[in-house]
């Protein structure tokens, strides 16, 4: 990367932090210049506007987060796949014990596309490397129309998960609930 690429994204890397540490209303161009280490200057050089740096940040997440999850769609296309690997897939997508501010960050991020329509494109892309995921995981452990299922089961992830943000519930909460919903639902047959 070149210096100037270096310094963007270490400006948005600032961004997503302050986002999830204290949310959007937090982001200044003086408290990101102070979180990457830069100049005030840099900032408002490399984004003309709040909308662009926020934007630029939600596409950079939305990157990451596509990435990732597509990755782990590709992992449950095993013909072995059960629903002991299912529960895995939850754990790791739940982030572990640990709920902090790279986990709040998103539900900050999607607020504010549902504010502001000229997020909501790279919002939807990021739900749907989510349903990717979901609909593999589904097919794998033999649920009928797993396609349409899929927003379901993702929508159960975001409540599980915004639950757990407000209460300090932990994963194993979302990886049970993610078992059960399983087991009540029928399996297709060959």
């Amino acid at each position: 990367m070149s210096p100037a690429s270096d310094t963007r994204q270490s400006i948005i890397d600032a961004v997503l932090r302050i986002i999830g540490q204290d949310g959007i209303a937090a982001v200044t161009n003086r408290r990101i210049a102070k979180e990457a280490g830069v100049s005030l200057g840099s900032v408002t050089y490399h984004f003309a506007t709040q909308h662009e740096l926020l934007r630029e940040s939600l596409l950079h997440f939305v990157a990451e987060e596509t990435r990732h999850f597509t990755a782990l769609a590709d992992e449950c296309s095993d013909e072995h796949f059960d629903i002991g690997q299912a529960a895995e897939v939850v754990a790791q997508v739940a982030g572990g014990n640990a709920f902090d501010s790279r986990h709040i960050a998103p539900f900050e991020l999607y607020v504010q596309a549902g504010r502001d329509e000229r997020l909501r494109a790279a919002a939807a892309e990021c739900f749907a490397a989510y349903d990717l995921l979901a609909a593999r995981i589904l097919t794998q452990l033999g649920v009928p129309d797993p396609e349409r299922l899929a927003g379901v089961a993702v929508a159960l992830v975001f409540g599980q998960q915004l639950r757990r943000l407000a209460t300090g519930a932990p994963a194993e909460d979302l990886v049970d609930t993610l078992l059960i919903l399983t087991k009540f639902a029928p399996t297709q047959t060959s």
